[in-house]
């Protein structure tokens, strides 16, 4: 009996070198730079993280909330939860405004909305 992994690695190769130029052009006409890719991948990487992925989930719901209901809400420190959207403030995923001697935080922008909710609909669906 063939182990079944041997014949899924030789199912995702082609079995014969039949290259199509016109896709070969096409994708390198629409490949990304380096620059941009390592931009994105450093994006992917923030979000690679549990605690900044419910952080980020409080705030696509709730909308604006203070680093104390963010603690609160996660059941971890304030220095913590701050560390956390010192990160997500550098990717510019999140931003904040100062009231009194509160910091409201919210998400950048609808990008963010946008990632998060497809994310989430695509894990969903596995």
């Amino acid at each position: 009996m063939e182990d079944t992994s041997k014949k899924e690695d030789r199912c995702a190769l082609c079995e014969i070198n039949h290259p199509h130029p016109e896709r070969v052009q096409f994708a390198l006409k629409h490949k990304l730079d380096d620059e941009t890719s390592l931009h994105l991948a450093d994006l992917f990487k923030v979000l690679g993280d549990k605690t900044r992925i419910k952080l980020l989930s409080l705030l696509v719901v709730e909308k604006e909330m203070c680093v104390c209901d963010i603690a609160e809400a996660l059941q971890m420190g304030q220095s913590a939860i701050s560390h956390q959207l010192r990160v997500l403030r550098t990717a510019r995923l999140v931003k904040y405004r100062k009231e009194g001697k509160e910091a409201w935080y919210s998400l950048a922008d609808d990008h963010v909305v946008k990632l998060m909710c497809q994310g989430l609909d695509h894990v969903r669906e596995l």
